[in-house]
C-alpha cells in the first residue's frame, strides 16, 4: 500500500467549506489533506449546478484574506439594498448599508465559480493535499490518531478528522452522533433569470405562504438568480411547464417589476429540510458546513454558516498548533464547540422560525406579519441588528471574517 506523508488534518469534502478550511490552514502553517470521491473535472461542466450564492460581507473579506478576491471579483454582483414584502406587497422593509464606509451586505457569486476558485486555490496551497477522486474505505480514530485506507489501496495518517461532506455526511453517521431533523415539505426552484429593467443591485425577498420568492441580482444588471420555494406536491407541475407558462407564474409574484422576462438556462430543484447535529466534535473530529447544520434557505445564510465554521475551526486550530499542541488536541475541540454552538444554533432557530411563521395562512397572521415587518422598519436599532445578521457579523467573530490574517 502507499502511504501519503502524514499531514495534520484530513478534510472529508473537497466542496466549498472543505476548501476554504485547508485554505485557512495552510496560511497559518497547518498542512491538510482533502479527500473527495468527485471528478475534480465535473465542476467545470457549465451544466454542473444552477445555484448562486449569497456570499455575506464577512465571509467576503475572509476571501480576500486569503487571496481568493480577485478570482471572484470580475464574476460577483453586489447586493447593496434588500427589499422585503409580504404576500406579494413589495417594499414593507427595506435594507440599505451606508454603501460608502459599510460597503454592501454581500455579494451574488454563481456556485460554480466558488467551487472552481476555491479548489483550484487549494490544488496549488502549499500544505495542501488534494486527493480527487479518492473514496474512503476504512476510517480509525483513536488517542494516537486519525487513519483512513482509501478504496484504491493509499493510506493517509493525520491528527484530526474534519467532516465537510453535506448533510449525509457519513462521518457523522459513524461516530452516531445524534442529528435533529424534519422536512419542510418544501421544495427549492432554482434558476437564472434575464430581465428588461435593471435590477439595481437590490435583492427582493417576497414571502408567500407556500414560501419566499427570491430574486438576487447577478452580474450585468439584467440578470437575477431566483430562488422559487413551493409545496412539494406543486413541484412536479411547475418543473413541467413550459419556460412561457413558467415565466407567466413568476412574473405573477413579481408585478413586472423587473420587465420582461426569459430564462437564462434549464432550471434546478432541491428538497428543503432542517437538520442540527447534537455536538460538532468528538475524538479527534470536528463538523463543518452542511454536515453539522443544514437551514431553510430563508434568510441566505445557509453556506456563510459554513464558511464561519471554517474560519473559527482554522483559528482555533492553528493558534493551539503555534502553542505546540496537538491538533486533535481536546481541549482545542472543545473550544470550536463552545464558539460555534450557540451561533449555528441562533442562526437555525431563527430561520426555522421566519419559515414556520410565514406559512401561517390566513389574513390575521398576515397583518401580524406586517405589522411586525413595520415595527423593524421604524425603529434603527432592529434594522442594524437584522442587517448585522445578513452581513455575518454577529457574535465573536474570527480574525479571517474581519479580513485579518490569523
Amino acid at each position: 500500500m502507499t502511504e501519503i506523508p502524514r499531514h495534520d488534518v484530513i478534510i472529508l469534502g473537497a466542496g466549498l467549506v472543505g476548501c476554504a478550511l485547508a485554505l485557512a490552514l495552510a496560511k497559518g502553517g497547518v498542512t491538510s489533506i482533502l479527500v473527495d470521491p468527485a471528478d475534480p473535472q465535473a465542476i467545470r461542466a457549465a451544466t454542473n449546478d444552477g445555484r448562486a450564492s449569497a456570499v455575506s460581507s464577512s465571509t467576503w473579506r475572509m476571501f480576500d484574506a486569503l487571496g481568493l478576491e480577485p478570482a471572484f471579483a470580475p464574476h460577483a454582483s453586489p447586493i447593496e439594498r434588500i427589499e422585503v414584502g409580504e404576500q406579494g406587497a413589495r417594499g414593507l422593509l427595506a435594507f440599505q448599508p451606508d454603501l460608502a464606509n459599510d460597503g454592501p451586505l454581500g455579494m451574488m457569486v454563481e456556485n460554480r465559480t466558488l467551487r472552481m476558485g476555491l479548489r483550484d486555490a487549494a490544488a496549488a496551497a502549499e500544505g495542501v493535499t488534494l486527493l480527487m477522486p479518492a473514496t474512503p474505505q476504512t476510517v480509525e480514530r483513536d488517542a494516537d490518531g486519525v487513519r483512513i485506507t482509501l478504496a484504491d489501496g493509499r493510506r493517509i495518517a493525520g491528527a484530526l478528522l474534519v467532516g465537510a461532506e453535506g448533510r449525509r455526511s457519513p462521518t457523522r453517521e459513524a461516530a452516531r452522533i445524534a442529528v435533529a431533523r424534519w422536512e419542510y415539505r418544501h421544495v427549492a426552484i432554482v434558476g437564472m433569470l434575464d430581465h428588461s429593467e435593471d435590477h439595481r443591485n437590490v435583492a427582493h425577498e417576497l414571502f408567500y405562504t407556500a414560501g419566499p420568492f427570491a430574486l438576487l441580482p447577478m452580474q450585468g444588471g439584467h440578470r437575477s438568480a431566483l430562488v422559487w420555494t413551493v409545496a412539494e406536491a406543486d413541484a412536479p407541475a411547475m418543473l413541467t411547464l413550459s419556460p412561457r407558462a413558467f415565466l407567466a407564474e413568476a412574473d405573477k409574484r413579481m408585478k413586472g417589476m423587473l420587465g420582461t422576462l426569459s430564462l437564462a438556462g434549464p432550471l434546478s430543484s432541491y428538497p428543503l429540510g432542517f437538520h442540527h447535529a447534537a455536538h460538532i466534535t468528538d475524538e479527534r473530529l470536528a463538523l463543518v458546513g452542511d454536515a453539522a447544520h443544514g437551514i431553510h434557505p430563508i434568510a441566505g445564510q445557509g453556506v456563510n454558516l459554513g464558511f464561519r465554521d471554517a474560519a473559527a475551526l482554522a483559528e482555533v486550530l492553528i493558534e493551539g498548533v503555534r502553542l505546540g499542541l496537538d491538533p486533535g488536541d481536546a481541549q482545542l475541540l472543545q473550544r470550536y464547540e463552545r464558539w460555534r454552538g450557540l451561533d449555528t444554533f441562533s442562526v437555525a432557530a431563527a430561520t426555522d422560525g421566519l419559515t414556520r411563521l410565514f406559512g401561517v395562512p390566513g389574513r390575521a397572521a398576515s397583518r401580524v406579519r406586517r405589522l411586525g415587518i413595520g415595527i423593524v422598519e421604524r425603529v434603527p436599532a432592529l434594522k442594524d441588528f437584522f442587517m448585522a445578521e445578513a452581513r455575518g457579523e454577529s457574535g465573536a467573530l474570527p480574525r479571517l471574517l474581519s479580513g485579518q490574517a490569523i
